[in-house]
């Protein structure tokens, strides 16, 4: 338990990190570098964790058995400095799960050369798994979560707005969906993705 626990501590980790990096990042490259002057384009994790959202919500969820999901310190990130801001939203938005993604794949790849190792196995499973569940969750359009950006790109202005005013309320609104069994919904689709992947569902037990 202790080493599953340590490995799920790790990939989490690793992964929110390049995931709010990759936000940060691509709003540099759209015209805004408030991520880039505040020191959040870093693979230093002190600067990117929350102590609740990134290691005692999941965790705690782990060992309850349930799935877990978690939140980093979001990048900030001044829309109003990218040049296209309606646009240029919606790419910083997908540039973190977009991210997640790419980290499964590679884990995937990794995967098929790691049969021989039962941890190794495990660890690389698992990555799958945790970045597929990062991406779809932080795609659900809720404020402020990355799907609600890129519905606020796609959205008039006066409706985008009016959509905003949802952010203040939006960890709750997540928190109460997770309560009521939203990721029960999304599991089915996660662990079909991971499959693709590789993944023997076995081994996330």
């Amino acid at each position: 338990m202790v080493i599953e626990v340590a490995q799920f501590i790790f990939i989490l980790l690793f992964s929110v990190v390049l995931h709010e990096c990759s936000h940060g990042w691509v709003a540099l490259k759209c015209g805004d570098p408030t991520a880039k002057i505040s020191g959040r384009l870093t693979l230093n994790p002190l600067k990117h964790i929350d102590l609740i959202g990134t290691i005692i919500v999941p965790t705690v969820l782990r060992l309850m058995g349930y799935m877990p999901f978690g939140w980093a310190k979001a990048v900030p990130v001044n829309f109003s400095l990218l040049r296209n801001p309606k646009r240029d939203m919606i790419w910083v938005a997908l540039a973190g799960p977009a991210m997640n993604l790419f980290l499964a794949v590679v884990c995937s790849t990794l995967l098929k050369f790691s049969m021989g190792s039962v941890f190794l196995v495990r660890f690389f499973s698992l990555g799958i798994f945790i970045n597929i569940l990062l991406a779809v969750f932080n795609l659900t359009p809720i404020p402020p979560l990355d799907g609600s950006r890129i519905v606020m790109g796609v959205l008039p202005d006066q409706l985008a707005r009016k959509y905003r005013q949802l952010e203040p309320f939006g960890i709750i609104i997540v928190l109460v969906l997770v309560n009521v069994g939203l990721l029960g919904y999304i599991l089915p689709l996660i662990l079909f993705m991971a499959m693709l992947l590789g993944v023997n569902a076995d081994m996330l037990m």
